[in-house]
């Protein structure tokens, strides 16, 4: 994939990340889509470890584990801002 497919793919990951998991989360516009791409990579080594595949471009079962990484790097994000006084 291209860069500009990984930021297409980070803004849609993004948004779909935080549609799941509504809340107050950091940024907008460009936080959403390094969300998205680090859920990408996230998703992709952890897919890879358990023998899914890693994200390979625009298909299911890549946007399935993007979204994947993106949601568990949210709930890590929101673990260790509610532990910081």
């Amino acid at each position: 994939m291209g860069i500009l497919s990984w930021i297409v793919m980070g803004l849609i990951v993004g948004l779909l990340a935080k549609l799941i998991m509504p809340g107050k989360d950091p940024g907008g516009f460009i936080i959403t889509i390094l969300i998205g791409i680090a859920g990408a990579f996230l998703g992709g080594f952890i897919g890879s470890f358990l023998g899914f595949g890693p994200v390979t471009g625009f298909n299911l079962g890549s946007l399935l584990l993007a979204i994947g990484g993106a949601v568990l790097l949210l709930i890590l994000y929101r673990t260790i801002k509610r532990k910081t006084p």
